[in-house]
């Protein structure tokens, strides 16, 4: 009967550990979509800004391809004034030369044609006017059609640096999870190297047990009912866990951040004293008590973690002394930090 239990009691329960595991890739993978969103985020104000800009340019070019056109429509008008001032002028020579025996003719004639002259001059300087700014309309379009072009290029390349980002970080996502689950494995390796360790220095007992991916010790193994000073008889069994743990350490590679959680359980009945007025300080005292005497035999306090559940985690629901018995219990997990 007793042999059967123990190998009941030996099959481990893979479950938690796996749940942990996805928790941590679920972690990852909010970080990961965070820093898209951010690097989105500042893309997308960026690509806006140029957007905007390439439109007050489009506005700015449509006004000024409208006063050249009005400025060509006012050059073509000088210039038919400018024909029929001409035409004017030919006229007035031909009558010139007809009226050339009648010297009054001839003075009238002569000041129209000085008078159409001066207007003909001053047409001339207009139309050159017209023509300066003409010309420098079309620098200034060419000059813009430049500036649209820088903004279209440099628009491309915000846009080929998004979709590089974009790569960049489901290949650092892909890495990422290859990285995790390597190491995920590793650690799993060692707890199942350390379980196997430690159940041989303790050996089969029945108030010692795994429990999935727990080393779990009933709370009477280290301490009396209702306190958190460990045991005489505690020392020798945590002297043995220490030494496991200081073997496992040698083992794991120092860039596994690994830590022993020790936590703290109690059964459902309540405790109200003045050192302890509820379960919880009772539990959280004796993970603590656990955590000091291994930092004793040489642990790094770096690698250890204490927690009080309470009575708020049992493992049996049931209301009995044997419930009572197994639900009160120091639970050991090594896991990531």
């Amino acid at each position: 009967m007793a042999l059967g239990r123990a190998r009941a009691d030996r099959r481990i329960d893979y479950w938690p550990g796996f749940v942990d595991a996805l928790s941590t890739l679920l972690l990852v993978f909010i970080f990961l979509i965070s820093i898209f969103m951010v690097a989105q985020f500042f893309l997308s104000r960026e690509i806006a800004g140029k957007q905007d800009q390439l439109s007050r340019i489009t506005v700015q070019l449509k006004q000024l391809a409208d006063l050249l056109a009005l400025e060509r429509s006012t050059s073509a008008s000088l210039e038919e004034q400018l024909s029929g001032l001409r035409a004017t002028l030919r006229n007035a020579e031909a009558e010139r030369d007809k009226l050339r025996g009648d010297s009054t003719a001839a003075g009238d004639a002569k000041n129209q044609i000085q008078s159409l002259a001066s207007d003909l001059e001053a047409e001339k300087k207009m139309s050159s006017q017209q023509i300066s700014q003409i010309s420098l309309l079309n620098q200034q379009l060419a000059a813009l059609r430049r500036q649209i072009a820088a903004l279209e290029a440099a628009l491309e390349a915000s846009e080929r640096k998004e979709k590089e980002s974009q790569t960049k970080i489901s290949d650092l996502g892909s890495r990422l999870n290859v990285a995790l689950a390597q190491r995920v494995q590793e650690l799993n390796r060692y707890r199942s190297d350390f379980f196997g360790r430690l159940r041989e220095i303790l050996g089969n007992r029945a108030d010692i047990r795994i429990v999935g991916d727990r080393f779990v010790f009933q709370s009477e193994v280290f301490f009396d009912p209702g306190s958190a000073e460990l045991k005489e008889s505690a020392s020798p069994e945590l002297d043995k866990l220490a030494a496991a743990l200081l073997e496992l350490g040698n083992k794991i590679p120092k860039d596994i951040p690994w830590v022993l959680r020790v936590d703290g359980h109690t059964d459902t009945r309540p405790i109200s004293n003045a050192r302890f007025p509820s379960n919880w300080e009772l539990s959280a005292s004796r993970a603590i008590s656990v955590v000091k005497y291994l930092t004793t035999k040489g642990l790094s306090p770096d690698r250890l973690v204490a927690a009080g559940f309470g009575e708020f985690q049992p493992i049996d629901p049931a209301s009995n002394d044997d419930a009572y018995r197994r639900n009160r219990r120091i639970e050991l997990k090594i896991t990531e930090r």
